[in-house]
């Protein structure tokens, strides 16, 4: 027992020994790489405070003109700015990787579909990276809406369903499925607008679409 511990001992010494001729061998590159990382982490620091907090500001500052015309339905302008402000799709150009700038994609295809530009709603809705509850739902209806509208009703009703099935909460969802059920009828596929609807019915009472859908019940039935 003596004997073993004696072997373990002279083993760690041995093994001490080594990593000390390694440090003292390797001092200088060992002391190059440490103060590498320190400058890495330096300059991350100051890059997250110096360049992009200003930046996530401004941006922010520039955003809140911009959703104020377009609440005021002055789309354009909301897109485009004026002398003093930035409009969404400058946002997108000058603050790049911000969370303003990804934001201020969701309104520019929001924009873009109350003008009718189809085609940008879509590019601009597609570039949107959503992660909340409600907006990236809306997103994907939005785009279904101008594929709606571009003719594109199979594009449209996928999208629909799409959304629906993204999150489960009494504001997207009934819209989604009601949107999603009436494409069916246009498609005629009376059974799946039916299943649709029926899920309202069934499962949104507090949404605005439960108040006539009875009537989409009875119509897909119908057919």
């Amino acid at each position: 027992m003596e004997k073993q511990i004696e072997d373990k001992n002279t083993e760690m010494g041995s093994v001490i020994t080594r990593s000390e001729e390694f440090i003292e061998k390797n001092q200088k590159t060992i002391i190059i790489v440490i103060v590498a990382i320190l400058v890495v982490i330096l300059a991350i620091f100051g890059l997250r405070k110096w360049y992009f907090q200003p930046r996530e500001v401004r941006a922010a500052e520039e955003m809140f003109a911009a959703e104020q015309w377009f609440a005021q339905g002055d789309f354009e302008k909301a897109l485009n700015g004026d002398d003093t402000f930035r409009g969404f799709l400058g946002i997108i150009d000058n603050y790049g990787c911000t969370k303003a700038a990804n934001l201020a994609k969701y309104y520019a295809g929001i924009s873009n579909l109350r003008l009718g530009n189809y085609d940008e709603a879509i590019k601009w809705l597609g570039k949107y990276n959503g992660k909340d509850t409600f907006t990236r739902p809306l997103a994907e209806m939005a785009q279904g809406d101008a594929e709606m509208e571009r003719g594109n009703t199979d594009k449209a009703v996928s999208l629909y369903i799409k959304a629906a099935n993204m999150e489960n909460n009494y504001i997207t969802t009934p819209t989604a499925l009601f949107k999603a059920g009436m494409g069916y009828m246009m498609l005629g596929d009376n059974a799946k607008a039916l299943d649709c609807f029926q899920q309202v019915k069934k499962n949104y009472p507090e949404a605005t679409e439960w108040q006539e859908i009875d009537k989409y019940i009875a119509l897909a039935e119908a057919k």
